[in-house]
């Protein structure tokens, strides 16, 4: 087995985080006012975290959101770094959190907060690390990189700093096929694909960090290298988490998120319409694609 390590903000930084959660919850906030917590009862709101850069958790979260709606649920987004998140879901100041990466990724979260939360389960289960490179780049493992650095100067191309795809990409994939001609040069998503869509249309090379899922592999000609050392991990899946309180008194939304599932096709097809199609306008994508998903968006809450 593989093993990805933390994909996102280090653990270490959730504590300096935790002290400007209210604050950084109050500046990020999509949809109207809503508190932690709504019963089945009378108070029906509902506050989702959403990691910030993390494109399926933004969709799937941005789809939520428009299904209960339309079920009279008061639902507001905060887009958050992971650490916080984390943290909200344990204190109860956020109900929900559709992208816990599990085994792995997220272990040191999982293993400080899993007492304080409740797993609702499982809902894709194809998520890896990768590294990747244009189709036209003679290239098919990451230890054919080697031969290649004078063509991207020597650039692999990241997202954040504290991201756990960078981490492992530095600390295990690096070493492991001695990239030493090679610096991993970070900055954040949007502008690694920035830097993706500018060399592709050139039809340049590049070497960026991905994941999947991600809308990246249907927009852009790219591939991801082979990794016979097993450097970047296998496959995670990815859990929703919900706070106690909510858990035990939104037995509807509870039941709903258990059933939930999503398959690859259909996630990449969602963050297409929602991230690119509509990305000035996401509550508007969602519309758009559940027009065309009515089935599937009806069994959701069912």
């Amino acid at each position: 087995m593989r093993k990805p390590k933390l994909r996102l903000t280090a653990l270490a930084a959730a504590g300096l985080l935790s002290m400007g959660l209210m604050t950084a919850c109050g500046s990020s906030d999509e949809g109207s006012d809503g508190g932690g917590g709504g019963g089945d009862g009378g108070d029906k709101s509902v506050t989702i975290g959403m990691a910030a850069g993390w494109d399926e958790d933004i969709a799937v979260s941005h789809l939520w959101k428009y299904v209960l709606e339309e079920k009279g649920y008061d639902v507001t987004l905060k887009e958050l770094d992971v650490a916080p998140v984390f943290i909200g879901v344990a204190k109860g100041d956020l109900d929900l959190f559709f992208d816990t990466w599990l085994p792995v990724t997220h272990e040191d979260y999982w293993k400080k907060y899993k007492d304080q939360v409740v797993d609702l389960g499982v809902w894709y289960d194809e998520a890896t690390l990768n590294i990747a490179v244009p189709e036209y780049m003679d290239v098919t493992t990451i230890g054919d990189l080697k031969g290649v650095a004078d063509q991207v100067n020597g650039t692999i191309t990241g997202i954040d700093p504290g991201a756990g795809l960078t981490r492992v990409t530095k600390t295990e994939a690096m070493p492991a096929y001695g990239l030493d001609n090679y610096e991993l040069k970070t900055s954040s998503t949007p502008a690694m694909l920035a830097a993706l869509k500018k060399a592709t249309d050139a039809e340049e090379p590049i070497v960026v960090t991905l994941w999947h899922p991600h809308w990246a592999y249907s927009a852009f000609p790219i591939k991801d290298l082979e990794d016979p050392k097993g450097a970047m991990g296998d496959a995670e899946e990815i859990h929703t988490i919900a706070s106690e309180d909510f858990a035990e008194s939104n037995d509807e939304v509870v039941e709903a998120v258990k059933n939930f599932k999503m398959d690859d096709e259909t996630l990449a097809d969602l963050e297409k319409v929602v991230l690119q199609d509509h990305k000035d306008d996401m509550d508007k994508g969602v519309e758009v694609w559940a027009e065309d998903n009515q089935d599937f968006v009806d069994n959701m809450m069912k």
